[in-house]
């Protein structure tokens, strides 16, 4: 006779528990036990329950090689979290499952140590690990969303996901409130479907602040001033265009004359350049896109040129702004002495293509688009039992229903980013010209801030912050990756990491060598480079452009996604007065307002970065190094915090405590 001593833990997220009876069966290299009813008297309808239950076999079962677990269900799903089995030949050995099991369902679970293909040598695990993967890769098909972008997942409807990559309960539930409250106080106020320009800034203020925090009305005191529009370069929702300007654009003739006045006394505009005080902005990348058309107008897009100036103060001030790539007498240089309406204007339309720039390249591209395309490939290619595949699922969470959401309430007719400048084709072909330029050196933070000239700027809070961690991150998963693959021929020899990566450099960077990102791994250094930008790219650079969005983008005269009249082409010839009448109409500022609010992403079952509520390791050591994980990012919380308190403007965005392990909103 022998005894195998069953703990089976159900999940801690709402309607997690059963009544229901379960059956298992255990599979040994030897042999296997009988189907095996549990009975529900050991787990209640009751989050995070543990039942114990003891199985007795006639022979023991030789090593222990699946739990076949399953659900008998009359009324609910069941999700099970882990189950940990007490075998007479090794001790325990811990099943990971965490997922959902509906009436009739059954589950193969394997336990023990995280394995590489090669490392499996019984018939029985190798044939598992081939059957789940040809069945994850019907589940999971890619879909082409459009000529020249990532692939994505071939479903529009995310209740048509296996329940484990769905929202939770929670989450959908409260988007689907939070929706439903700014909805009701807006129907409430009349403002709905109010296409009326804002009569005033104070009416403007009184509506688009519904929801407020203390950063969103600073913004709405301070859009203006020529120092918060510098500052935002680095520390707003999109720091990634900036870059130290040691020579002008050809097509931006820049003079002395025109900005000496804003330079330290007795300097020049070289002197700058070779001090690297004198950085640019330059939206290239948006010029001639189509652009939405009004009455039969089309509206207008500025690809602009923005030269700012790191003064002796430390401030970084705009000091010369040319709104098209092209210089002509209908394509002046704005400047801070020209007059007060010009100037903001020039400021309004560079505000307006960063926004566009931010929202479609920076966050959906790059931080959504990327991030599916990881998540899918993982599904596909990497076995649960696989070491990567353990270390990458928290950072894929609801990853693929957000890219449904998105792609469903974002883009198209009648959609938010429809109420924008850019017509569909041209908000298409910004994403399309967003991955065409895309490099792998440009996701991988320590070689963006280098190739941008930006390692000494100050009060640069976004780079500071995010290459701390992009270390501590790195320094992880070196010490993970190294522990399962302790030599590169063990890199090489992994199939499945390698079809991992291929899927990755086809389907997100469409098998474009240019773009730098490798199709192949060969060494341990490559794989950590490579896990490393996947892990912080869907963490910290998600969190970097999304949890700001409403306190930079809620006010809309500082984001406006669309600005109703063409760009001054001569000075002198507006007016304050005429600056309302540029901004976005009554109903779109609202709109880009309550999405902006959802967006920020303060959910009941929000998981910060290095928190894995779900045990997918068994082995002590990778347990250790995840405890260490969890210490350096808590230390990094409280230095960010210390910062904090001595900043008038706070940078909390990259405090771990508010980076989500995945884009989950």
């Amino acid at each position: 006779m022998a005894e195998y001593n069953l703990k089976v833990t159900t999940g801690s997220m709402l309607h997690a528990g059963t009544f229901d009876n379960l059956y298992v069966t255990l599979i040994g290299t030897e042999r296997q036990s009988e189907r095996i009813q549990l009975t529900s008297f050991g787990l209640d309808d009751t989050t995070g329950k543990v039942g114990t239950f003891a199985v007795t076999t006639l022979f023991t079962l030789g090593c222990l090689l699946f739990l076949k677990l399953e659900h008998d269900s009359l009324e609910k799903d069941w999700f099970c979290s882990t189950l940990v089995v007490t075998t007479p030949e090794v001790g325990e050995i811990i099943f990971p499952c965490h997922r959902w099991l509906s009436r009739g369902e059954f589950v193969l679970l394997r336990g023990g140590r995280a394995t590489k293909a090669f490392e499996d040598v019984h018939p029985k695990l190798v044939d598992q690990r081939k059957k789940e993967l040809v069945q994850q890769k019907i589940i999971y098909k890619w879909a082409s969303y459009a000529e020249g972008l990532p692939y994505i997942l071939n479903s529009k409807d995310a209740n048509g996901l296996p329940a484990e990559s769905r929202l939770s309960f929670s989450r959908a539930f409260e988007i689907g409130n939070t929706r439903k409250e700014i909805n009701a106080e807006l129907k409430l106020k009349g403002l709905t479907d109010s296409y009326e320009q804002f009569e005033s800034f104070e009416a403007l203020k009184m509506t688009s602040l519904v929801k407020k925090t203390p950063l969103a009305e600073y913004v709405s005191e301070h859009w203006k001033d020529d120092d918060f529009f510098g500052y935002q370069f680095l520390n707003g929702v999109n720091p990634v265009i900036i870059q130290r300007c040691s020579k002008l654009p050809s097509n931006f003739p820049v003079t002395e004359e025109m900005v000496k006045p804003f330079l330290a006394i007795g300097s020049s505009l070289n002197a700058e350049m070779t001090k690297g005080n004198i950085f640019l902005s330059d939206y290239k990348i948006m010029e001639g896109l189509p652009t939405t058309v009004i009455d039969g107008k089309p509206t207008v897009l500025t690809p602009a040129l923005c030269l700012l100036y790191l003064n002796p103060e430390k401030k970084l001030l705009p000091i010369a702004i040319q709104l098209s790539q092209q210089h002509s007498g209908e394509n002046p240089i704005f400047l801070p002495t020209d007059s007060k309406s010009d100037w903001l204007l020039a400021k309004l339309f560079v505000r307006s293509a960063d926004t566009l720039h931010h929202l479609l390249v920076s966050h959906l591209l790059k931080t959504h688009l990327l991030p599916e395309v990881f998540t899918m490939a993982t599904f596909r290619n990497l076995p649960k039992n696989h070491p990567l595949y353990k270390l990458l699922i928290p950072h894929h969470r609801f990853t693929l229903p957000i890219g449904i959401f998105s792609r469903e309430k974002l883009m198209g007719p009648g959609k938010l980013f429809s109420k924008s400048t850019l017509a569909e084709e041209g908000q298409v072909e910004l994403l399309r010209r967003g991955l065409s330029r895309m490099t792998y050196s440009s996701l991988c933070l320590p070689k963006n801030i280098a190739a941008r000239g930006l390692e000494s700027i100050p009060n640069f809070h976004f780079r500071d912050d995010a290459l701390r961690l992009w270390s501590i991150i790195n320094s992880f998963i070196k010490s993970l990756v190294a522990y399962y693959y302790p030599s590169d021929s063990e890199v090489s020899a992994d199939s499945e990491l390698q079809e991992w990566l291929n899927e990755i450099f086809y389907y997100g960077f469409l098998g474009n060598y240019d773009s730098g990102f490798p199709s192949s791994l060969q060494t341990v250094e490559e794989l950590i480079q490579v896990v490393t930008t996947v892990v912080f790219t869907s963490s910290v650079l998600h969190s970097a452009g999304n949890r700001g969005q409403f306190d930079y983008l809620g006010w809309s005269p500082n984001g406006p996604l669309i600005l109703h009249k063409a760009p001054p082409t001569t000075k002198g010839q507006s007016s304050m007065e005429d600056i309302l009448a540029y901004l976005p109409k009554k109903s779109t500022s609202i709109i880009v307002m309550s999405y902006a609010w959802l967006f920020r992403g303060n959910f009941s079952d929000f998981v910060p970065l290095g928190i894995y509520p779900e045990q997918s390791f068994a082995e002590p050591a990778a347990l250790q190094m995840i405890k260490d994980f969890q210490a350096e990012l808590s230390s990094l919380s409280v230095a960010i915090t210390k910062r904090n308190s001595k900043l008038e403007l706070p940078f909390n965005y990259l405090n771990p405590k508010e980076i989500e392990n995945s884009p989950a909103i």
